[in-house]
Formats: structure tokens, C-alpha cells, sequence
């Protein structure tokens, strides 16, 4: 299901984060939004779910007006899962998992009859965190962790998932697992858009890209024709080459030491 952003404007204390920011997202591929450390990534992913009051924006979700809706029925459709999301709380896994069946419960939360822990458990099994379901999450790592919040939403039985960053601080192993998650959603026809940081991680990866810088959207297409190096000069101000990675011929960010 398609996502269209039109004109999204956001403004805080005089500084203008967002400008006139507008761009469609498709199912059934990656989607990032990449740009310079305060281009405005993590904030339109507020903006796009409701979380910014001063916000000025469009978004429609397969043509209805994502807005419109009732919170709880945004909360039905569109997942979340941010860059940081840690807890100094004595909490399972599997209770972090179910945080992700609120939207769906009633006042007395979760029953046999819901189905609710069944939803919970394919998610774990989704995410591949089935074996850690009774450990305390705080004693996971950060991979860990960065799965188990994938399990979470996915136990939103989104039609919209948004993360932030999810490969941030993660070592190599512990990146390819979460990739390889978002791709196979992805290609399961789930509408996906996920803010990077790693640009050579996100031209290996993904599908189609949107570039932020200074609040406005510098650039968008298939990563091979967004990511050159007159690209890296004018948004991140690198000087840089391009050379094809030599396992899949994506472009592949080569610094001088």
C-alpha cells in the first residue's frame, strides 16, 4: 500500500526543520530516507505518524488521509521502531513483544480469544528472537534488542512500518540480520521506510532512496542514480569516489585515506 507525503512542513523555536517536503513510497521494496545529521529523517518520521502538532503536512496511506484518522486506528496501520528505544525496566521479551498487541486490545487487554500471543509468537519467530522470549530484555545486545523491537511492531500487524536507524551502533553480523528482515518484508509486499545513516550499507540494500539536506528533499531514485559523488560533494560536502560494489554492481562509497 502507497504512501504520499505532501508538503510537509515542520518549524520549532524559530528553526525550520522541514520545507515543503513531498514524495511517494511504494510496497514491496526497501525505501530509505538518507541525508546529513539534521537534515530532518527522524523528524518527518514523527510528522508522518501524527507526533508533531506543529507540523503542516499531507500524508495519505493508499488514499486515505493517514491524519484523518482516529489514533488508534493510525496505531492499527503504521509501526514505529526508533533509533533508541532502551529500558531500565525488570521486562521479557515476550512482554515487549505484546506492547505491540495494545493498539488492537480492548480495555481488559489481551485474552485467549484475541489471538494475541499467537500473533506475538510469529512475530518473535519473524524477528528471530523465539529463544530469548523469557530473558530480560535489558541483558540482550544491541542486535538483540534491534530484533526484538522489530518483533514488537511486527506484532502491530502493520501495513506501514517506520524505523529509525536500525543498523545504528550495530556490528557487522548484527546489520545483516536486521537487512535481511526488512528485505524479506519487504518483498512479502509490506510499505517500508527506514532512515540510514550507512550509505554504502543502504546502496547494498535498498531499493529507492530519498535524500534530505537542510530540510528539503535533495534527491530520490534507485540508489545508483542518487548516490555519485557529485551527490556526496553537495549534501554531506565529501569528496569521494564511486566504484561498483564487485559483488552486486550497486555503487560503493570509496574515501581516500
Amino acid at each position: 500500500m502507497s504512501l504520499a507525503i505532501k508538503n510537509a512542513s515542520l518549524t520549532l523555536e524559530a528553526k525550520t526543520i522541514l520545507d515543503d517536503v513531498s514524495f511517494a513510497i511504494q510496497p514491496g521494496r526497501l525505501n530509505a530516507l538518507i541525508g546529513p545529521n539534521g537534515a530532518g529523517k527522524s523528524s518527518l518520521l514523527r510528522v508522518i505518524l501524527g507526533f508533531e502538532p506543529a507540523a503542516r503536512a499531507h500524508i495519505a496511506f493508499e488514499g486515505t488521509d493517514f491524519h484523518a484518522l482516529p489514533r488508534r486506528s493510525r496505531a492499527r496501520i503504521a509501526a514505529l521502531v526508533e533509533q533508541t528505544a532502551a529500558t531500565d525496566q525488570l521486562i521479557d521479551v515476550h512482554d515487549v513483544v505484546m506492547l505491540g498487541r495494545l493498539p488492537h486490545q480492548g480495555m481488559w487487554a489481551a485474552d485467549s480469544e484475541t489471538g494475541d500471543e499467537e500473533i506475538a509468537a510469529r512475530a518473535m519467530a519473524r524477528a528471530g528472537v523465539t529463544e530469548f522470549a523469557t530473558r530480560r530484555f535489558s541483558t540482550l545486545s544491541g542486535g538483540e534488542q534491534q530484533r526484538v523491537h522489530i518483533a514488537r511492531a511486527l506484532a502491530q500487524s502493520p501495513q506501514l512500518l517506520l524505523l529509525d536507524e536500525p543498523t545504528n551502533h550495530l556490528d557487522l553480523s548484527a546489520q545483516i540480520a536486521v537487512m535481511e528482515i526488512l528485505r524479506a518484508l519487504a518483498d512479502e509486499g509490506l510499505t517500508i521506510l527506514v532512515t540510514m545513516h550507512d550509505l554504502n550499507l543502504t546502496a547494498a540494500w535498498f531499493d529507492h532512496v530519498v535524500a534530505l539536506d537542510r530540510g528539503r528533499v535533495a534527491a530520490q531514485g534507485a540508489p545508483q542514480h542518487v548516490i555519485d559523488s557529485a551527490f556526496l560533494a553537495r549534501v554531506y560536502g565529501v569528496a569521494a569516489a564511486i566504484v561498483p560494489n564487485p559483488a552486486s554492481g550497486r555503487p560503493m562509497i570509496a574515501y581516500e585515506p
